[in-house]
Parts: C-alpha cells; structure tokens; sequence
C-alpha cells in the first residue's frame, strides 16, 4: 500500500461527553488510540507520550495516556484499571527495523517520544546479551539511512508500509513468544492526589463507545485503508487491562529491574 493511499475520509463525528475534567486530560494522537479517545478528541489534549509525560510530571495534566513506563519510573500516578493499549503478539506498530543480524547491533536510532517502547528493546536486546548505544533519531526522514532502528505509531506504519530494504523485528510478537504474556505499551496515569473519580468514569465510558463503534472508526478514519485498520484495531491492538495485561506488566517490571533499567514501582490500579 502506498503512501498516496492512505488518506481515505474524515474522521469520524462522535457523540462528546461533558466537558468538566477534560480539560486536563492528555492523549496520543496515534491511529491506535482512536477507540480509547471517542467523543473526547475535541476536548483534550493530544501530544507525543514524551511531551504528555512533562505535562504530567509539571502537574499540568490530571490524567493522560501515556507510556506504561512512565508509570512504572515515576511513583506518582495511578493506572486507571480496564483500559489500556496492548497487544498479545504482533502489533505492527512497535518494531526494531534492521538491515543486519541482531546479534550485530551496536548502536540503535530511536525514536524517544516513547520511553516504553525504548525500555522494552532494552531489555528483549539484554536478554540476548545485547547491550548497544541507543542514539536519538532526530528525523523521521532519516530512518531507511540507518542499519538499526526504533520506530512507533503511525511513523512506524508508515515505513514498514513502504517496504523498506529493512527486515522487521516486532517487539510485541517477541514479547509474546518470549513470556507467553500480552504487553501493554499505554494506559491512562492518573495524577495521585487529584480528584478524578468523575474523569475515570467519562474514561471508561469513552472506551466502551469506541469499541462499539469500531466499524465506524474503521469506515471513515483517513489513515491508511479500511482493511489495514479493520486488521489493525482489531486484531492487533487490544484495548483490554485485564488479569493477563496485569501479569505482563509485572513481568516487564521484573525484567527493568533485572537489567537496572531505572528505580521500578509496582504499578497501582485504580476503578
């Protein structure tokens, strides 16, 4: 599929919810957030999980979909239980693009808006023994120049969907084969100490009008083609936080540890 291809209609028109509480609330603006953000896109703020993570540790957000990571490293928020961005095996969407064996990395350019997707080829790299410079791609553009590199969300799709010369190494579907668990790459930190209860309940209500507007969102969102984002949203992209997601979370918490990837908090859910 071409990249002249993927521009297909508009977004989607969604019933809104009540403005209060939204105001303060952040969320990527990544394809596969979509359903989590149904009704609300008007309402909030949407940034790289990078900036959502400044905006939240500046206590200029009270809530915010951001990297599982931040939430892990940073004992300060809440993990709203239910919801999340997962997947239990390919997510297509997460990948280390490579020209040359694995074993041969040195040095890999990454995009930093995610601290997670980061920390998870940290670690699935040091379970091999593998332990390369990780350097900042400082422009998209650039990606295809470089052996070894990082991408995610749309930006990824975008270069696996050109058929680049590069082999894919998706960090979802190693994950699963590796731990037999989902991996969950976002879900919605909740500033400890804030009021939130109505925002948590307007949270969980956005998602389930999202999911039950899936064929929808599929219909008529501009990125890529219908059958690409009926595959993707889903199949590949879960929006679950249940037992399963839960164990995952924890197994990724054992493995930053293990690899001293940081000061790790066991994550806190909260209704």
């Amino acid at each position: 599929m071409s990249a002249a291809n993927r521009k297909t209609g508009p977004h989607p028109t969604a019933r809104t919810l009540p403005a209060s509480s939204l105001s303060r609330v952040g969320s990527v603006p990544y394809l596969n957030a979509a359903p989590l953000i149904y009704g609300l896109k008007d309402q909030i703020l949407l940034a790289t999980p990078a900036r959502l993570a400044e905006l939240l540790q500046e206590d200029a957000l009270d809530a915010a979909l951001v990297s599982i990571s931040e939430v892990l490293l940073t004992d300060r928020y809440d993990l709203l239980d239910g919801v999340a961005i997962a997947s239990r095996g390919a997510v297509r969407s997460v990948f280390l693009a490579h020209r040359r064996p694995l074993e041969e990395v040195r040095e890999v350019f990454c995009d930093t808006a995610s601290l997670t997707s980061v920390n998870l080829l940290r670690v699935l790299l040091a379970e091999r023994g593998v332990k390369p410079v990780f350097r900042r791609l400082n422009r998209y553009a650039d990606s295809a120049r470089h052996d070894f590199v990082l991408l995610i969300g749309d930006a990824a799709l975008d270069f696996a969907l050109d058929s680049p010369s590069h082999q894919i190494w998706d960090m979802g579907e190693v994950w699963r084969q590796e731990t037999g668990l989902p991996f969950v790459y976002a879900g919605w930190a909740l500033r400890r100490g804030a009021e939130t209860t109505l925002l948590r309940q307007q949270l969980r209500d956005a998602k389930t009008r999202g999911l039950a507007a899936l064929e929808e969102i599929v219909r008529v969102r501009p990125e890529y083609d219908e059958p690409f984002r009926r595959a993707y949203l889903g199949g590949n992209i879960r929006y679950e936080l249940g037992p399963d997601e839960k164990r995952g979370i924890s197994r990724f918490e054992e493995l930053l540890r293990k690899h001293g990837l940081g000061r790790v908090h066991e994550a806190h859910y909260v209704v």
